[in-house]
């Protein structure tokens, strides 16, 4: 075994020294379509969402400009029209239901809606899923004060205006693997909308390897200093995994993987391939499921067993969140577009763009990853099986020591096994896929092979 990989450990060596740039070189397509997200755009968008007044989760579904429901029939439209450019791939439409009264913040029988766009993926041997999304209701002080104007124009106007940017630049490109852009109602209430869609996800059996939840993306400074900081946006990811956490933690504690969960790998993965597209933009991990003792609408999908991560501006206002409109003391509250950085949203939005585009357009992870453990070595073997789908250049073996926080190496093989000589006391490994334009799928961590 040793002698059969022994010569790769050289190549792959000069690989990593000599060619270096190879690794974070980005794909043109990609790039181009990174390009065209648009801070006007997204104000646009963001303007129209202010204009229905409130957008309260148990406000108006009748009216025809004001509410929630003429809301969601506006984002419904801008994907009818998105989809006309994507070839007759893109269908658009709102999931709707009932909502009954719960004694805590609902108190009737509500309409309810989740607006839809899917651009289905081009390889029918493909059921990946990739979902970016937002909420669209708003609120002010009261969160039952269903009447009063409630503008949310950063909470979460600027995650629906992302995922809406999003579906009008990525509309006409081509993916294997299908992409659902997401507006879901009633996270104000109780992450209703985010809730019952994941439901529905474990109920029809649906692949989904990755969410990208934006919330609260667009404001670049905090009440208390006023700094502007525009150059830092965080992602909010869970290290355990809270989906059948007491059936896996045994095998978590024997291989260390306390830092290692789904959604902290995407979070990993979304760090390196949004910094690589987007300049003069730094994505920070914070190692939480969600801001302290608070949630957000990817909380169900995590709890159900998917990888989704929070996108967050980096300091959040709170003059201007949750707030009726009203000034006081020289100060004005509420969420208005005027206190917005739209120049930063659009490289929030563009951070999304690259991680959904290099995901869609990767094969799919590799399979049966495992580790031998047959004898005591200080070096490491792993195997691994092709994926289920995409067309594969080759993989990644990823590497980093125990105490690091993210990947430090990156070892390029088109084998399915490889024997390196990293001890597996010291490192961590994973392995990605790579595909004919070297996009990277999600690393995937090995299991004990025998």
């Amino acid at each position: 075994m040793k002698k059969h990989y022994l010569p790769l450990i050289l190549s792959f060596a000069l690989f990593t020294e000599a060619n270096a740039q190879k690794i974070v070189q980005r794909d043109p397509a990609i790039e181009q379509l990174v390009a065209e997200v648009n801070a006007d755009s997204l104000q646009s968008h963001i303007k129209k969402l202010v204009s229905f007044d409130t957008r309260h989760t148990m406000s108006t579904t009748t009216e025809e400009k004001r509410g929630i429901g003429a809301a969601r029939r506006w984002v419904l439209s801008r994907f009818q029209e998105y989809a006309k450019q994507s070839g007759g791939r893109m269908t658009a439409m709102i999931d709707s239901w009932v909502l009954k009264p719960d004694g805590k913040r609902v108190d009737k029988d509500q309409d309810m809606g989740n607006v839809m766009g899917i651009l289905k993926g081009t390889d029918p041997n493909d059921d990946r899923i990739f979902i970016v999304s937002g909420h669209i209701d708003s609120r002010v002080t009261n969160v039952m004060n269903r009447e009063a104007t409630a503008p949310g124009a950063n909470d979460d106007g600027s995650g629906t205006a992302t995922v809406i940017e999003l579906a009008r630049v990525m509309a006409k490109a081509q993916f294997p693997a299908t992409v659902i852009f997401l507006v879901v109602s009633g996270e104000e209430q109780g992450l209703l909308g985010a809730d019952y869609l994941a439901q529905k996800a474990v109920n029809e059996k649906w692949n989904i390897e990755a969410i990208m939840n934006n919330d609260i993306v667009g404001s670049n400074n905090s009440n208390e200093t006023r700094i502007i900081d525009n150059t830092r946006v965080r992602i909010f990811s869970e290290g355990l995994p809270a989906f059948e956490l007491d059936k896996k933690a045994t095998s978590i504690r024997n291989m260390g993987q306390e830092n290692d969960g789904k959604a902290r790998q995407l979070a990993r993965y979304a760090k390196e391939i949004g910094e690589r597209y987007v300049d003069n933009l730094e994505v920070v991990m914070v190692y939480r499921n969600d801001r302290f003792l608070r949630g957000g609408d990817h909380t169900p999908f995590v709890n159900r067993g998917f990888a989704a991560v929070r996108v967050t501006e980096m300091n959040e206002n709170f003059d201007h969140q949750h707030q009726d409109l009203r000034t006081e003391k020289g100060t004005q509250y509420g969420d208005l577009p005027e206190f917005m950085d739209f120049e930063y949203l659009r490289k929030n939005t563009a951070m999304n763009l690259a991680t959904l585009a290099n995901l869609a357009k990767a094969p799919a992870t590799p399979q049966n990853v495992t580790i031998d453990t047959k004898s005591l070595t200080n070096s490491t073997t792993l195997f691994w099986q092709t994926p289920k789908s995409g067309k594969v250049k080759g993989y990644y073996v990823l590497v980093r020591e125990t105490y690091q926080p993210f990947w430090q190496k990156k070892i390029f093989t088109t084998k399915n096994g490889i024997n390196i000589p990293y001890s597996k006391d010291h490192y961590f490994f994973a392995v990605q896929a790579v595909g004919e334009d070297g996009n990277e799928s999600l690393p995937i961590l090995p299991k004990v092979g025998m």
